[in-house]
């Protein structure tokens, strides 16, 4: 009989989402030229996310991404919750739709995940509006935007390398014998 680790896959690779996560919240907090301002960082641990929500939605529950998520928003003097917030919603969106993503084409699906990066920007610029408080200047937060998008394809890549975290196949199943 075959064992298996008291740990699941879901809470190994929760650690390595939080642990990538911290060292890519740590680089984005360098400065890595002082005075110099230039394009903004991809949101990397956004990516993350994304990828692996939508390759391999039974990997990452909601719990590290809402941690995370807040911590940026702590580090990163965020109005606290709201991108959590949205970066839930977001992710929660794609994990109901993963099955549909699936069977589509690479290209749909960064379709769809760049929609749905494009509404998290969309929402938390109008939530800040709305609630009156200061908005950070529109070019670099589109910026930001734009190359999340971008670099989904990169992260997509290197988490299927070093991770493994490649779409569900059809008709896969678990370590339990549920349909993925």
């Amino acid at each position: 009989m075959a064992e298996r680790s008291v740990l699941g896959p879901g809470v190994a690779m929760s650690a390595w989402f939080v642990g990538l996560a911290s060292v890519a919240g740590f680089a984005a907090l360098l400065p890595v030229s002082p005075g110099r301002t230039g394009l903004p960082w991809p949101d990397i641990t956004l990516g993350l996310a994304l990828v692996w929500v939508v390759r391999r939605p039974d990997l990452l529950p909601l719990w590290p991404i809402a941690v995370v998520a807040l911590a940026g928003d702590l580090l990163f003097h965020r109005p606290p919750g709201l991108w959590t917030a949205l970066v839930i919603l977001g992710t929660e969106f794609l994990r109901g739709r993963s099955v549909l993503i699936r069977d589509l084409p690479f290209l749909m699906e960064w379709a769809i995940v760049a929609a749905v990066v494009a509404g998290m920007t969309l929402g938390y610029r109008a939530a800040l509006a709305i609630t009156l408080t200061g908005t950070p200047p529109l070019w670099p937060a589109l910026a930001h935007m734009a190359l999340t998008v971008l670099a989904y394809p990169v992260i997509a890549a290197a988490s299927s390398l070093a991770f493994g975290i490649a779409k569900v196949a059809p008709g896969e199943v678990d370590d339990l014998g549920r349909r993925l």
